[in-house]
């Protein structure tokens, strides 16, 4: 880049983040402005600048000329970085989001905390713009088209939008009845959170027609490579997706193999070995004669391992548990009983309270547990005490509508900054159950934020640790903590640990679940809903669950109705 582009792309960002700051407009413009007439310069514009003759340019004042000046002479600016310090970057990616100017990500960030690209995708997704001033439902949804947008080419994808294009890949390419099998692999079978490619693997005895079919799918933006078994394209989302053809014999080898993982896969290849077989991606071979497999489960059998699920191929002490016959039967997505922790048009909810119920009952669900946000969740419209008791009404009305599923009255608590739950005492007693989560202040320290999470487990009210890290997946790292001593505390209270099935959250984190087993606690899957289709995220849930080795004794939500009751009241403080 040379001099002359360095120069205006430091003015125009400098004015952006004049704007974003919400400066003066003519402070703003003088940047903007100065950065026009540097680009309408000729000559030698460092001589320009060395010598100040720059000055001398309509538009450049003394201040600008300074900043320029400093630039070219140290290689930074002193604006800029002052700038940079008191505003967000992500503030700064939000300006490429279409549609979405300074003034309306000022808003944002101002009246909603969002620093990120992806809090603003979630909040959206939680509907909480649309109660601000130059906001609502449309410029909402535009919104989230901008972000899908700005999203295409980038390097991880959500698991739920990978999974539903894979799924509607493979179920087209499984019309064409061209193939004998056709499955998911990857790190998608695995159930990874995000997502870098879809894997496809799939049998088929009409090879290089099979080949096509995928080539000339609607979905399909542009092949990148085209080879004899494979053809990897790119999808119109921006998802690279990968399709391996193999024939019915080597099925269960490829569809081993391309499951993966790598680390996975080099344990099971040395197993083999020390068996007397040799396996690849091709078959299974004793003394150079072919071990016929018609599932994956046989390969594992004939290598003496119990077959071992996809999502716990991760070589983290599967291969000991499946030599020794204990692998764990992981809990299933028809053993949740009921759900937890969904959201109304009383708080930042998309559906009343009578249509999420009747989606939960419409699924199956034998309870349902409904928990607005509380008073202090401004930005999401919170509860306060006369919301709460007309929202209790209603359940206790609606109740007698839907005799075949229980609905519990509960809410999510803020947990405060000193560890304090919304409510005094006597509200908080009027909830089957309370859900506590942070939603502020993540930057505390380790200790401030482990202290803040003990000390609202103390509260007896505390049904659920509600998205325990506070991530959001590609957009907020976790808040530091201590896990053993929040664990530690959980089983003393008696405090159930939510496994936020939102798959932005999918939190806790599937790798922390085996010392959550350890600690002899259980999760709870709730899919953190803010829309009747966000209830079918419980099953992203289940599968991290499973990923974490649970079982349904690990799963609060496995419990029936009738003992699910009992728990609950169990839980609630008993007054004298």
């Amino acid at each position: 880049m040379n001099l002359k582009q360095e120069i205006i792309d430091l003015l125009e960002l400098i004015g952006t983040y004049l704007e974003l700051k919400g400066e003066n407009p003519f402070k703003v413009r003088a940047f903007q402005n100065a950065a026009r007439t540097i680009s309408l310069l000729s000559g030698d514009l460092r001589e320009m600048i060395l010598a100040g003759t720059l000055k001398e340019e309509k538009g450049i004042g003394a201040a600008l000329f300074e900043t320029i000046h400093e630039f070219v002479t140290t290689g930074s600016s002193s604006v800029l970085q002052s700038l940079e310090v008191s505003i967000p970057s992500g503030l700064l990616e939000m300006k490429k989001i279409e549609g979405l100017g300074p003034k309306k990500i000022k808003a944002i960030h101002e009246k909603l905390g969002i620093t990120t690209i992806g809090e603003l995708e979630y909040a959206c997704q939680e509907n909480r713009l649309l109660t601000l001033e130059g906001f609502g439902r449309k410029s909402q949804d535009n919104i989230l088209k901008g972000i899908e947008n700005l999203k295409k080419g980038k390097e991880f994808f959500h698991f739920d939008q990978a999974w539903t294009e894979a799924e509607a890949v493979r179920k087209q390419l499984h019309a064409t009845q061209l193939f004998d099998a056709i499955e998911i692999g990857g790190s998608l079978r695995r159930r990874r959170e995000v997502i870098r490619n879809i894997n496809l693997v799939s049998s088929s005895r009409q090879l290089e027609r099979a080949l096509v079919a995928f080539s000339q799918l609607s979905q399909v933006e542009s092949i990148r490579s085209h080879e004899a078994t494979r053809v990897s394209a790119v999808l119109k989302s921006g998802l690279g997706v990968e399709l391996d053809v193999v024939s019915p014999e080597n099925y269960p080898f490829a569809l081993q193999y391309l499951t993966g993982s790598k680390e996975h896969n080099i344990r099971l290849q040395e197993i083999a070995r020390k068996k007397g077989f040799l396996l690849s991606p091709n078959g299974l071979f004793k003394e150079n004669l072919p071990v016929s497999c018609q599932s994956e489960k046989e390969i594992y059998s004939n290598l003496g391992l119990d077959p071992i699920p996809p999502e716990l191929r991760e070589d983290r002490g599967e291969f000991e548990a499946a030599g020794k016959r204990c692998l764990p039967r992981l809990v299933e997505s028809d053993e949740i009983r009921g759900i937890f922790h969904l959201h109304t048009t009383r708080s930042d909810g998309r559906n009343t309270l009578e249509e999420m119920v009747n989606e939960a009952a419409r699924a199956g669900y034998q309870y349902v547990g409904i928990s607005d946000h509380s008073q202090s969740a401004f930005y999401a419209h919170g509860l306060k005490e006369e919301d709460i008791r007309q929202q209790h009404a209603d359940i206790d009305r609606l109740q007698k509508t839907f005799p075949k599923i229980r609905i519990f009255k509960g809410i999510e608590s803020d947990i405060l900054e000193e560890g304090d739950l919304d409510y005094p005492e006597e509200l908080l007693a009027s909830f089957d159950f309370i859900i506590g989560s942070i939603h502020s202040r993540f930057k505390m320290t380790e200790t401030e934020m482990t202290k803040r999470l003990l000390r609202a487990m103390d509260n007896p009210y505390l049904t659920i640790l509600g998205h325990m890290t506070g991530r959001l997946l590609l957009s907020r790292e976790a808040y530091s903590f201590d896990l053993d001593a929040v664990f530690q505390k959980a089983k003393e209270k008696n405090v159930i640990i939510e496994l936020n099935a939102n798959p932005h959250r999918l939190d806790i984190d599937w790798k922390d679940c085996k010392k959550l087993k350890e600690y002899g606690l259980q999760v709870s899957i709730n899919p953190d809903a803010h829309a009747i289709e966000h209830i079918y995220f419980t099953g992203y849930g289940v599968g991290i669950a499973r990923k974490g080795w649970l079982t349904s004794r690990e799963v609060f939500n496995t419990l029936p109705l009738g003992e699910m009751e009992k728990m609950l009241a169990s839980r609630r403080p008993v007054h004298g």
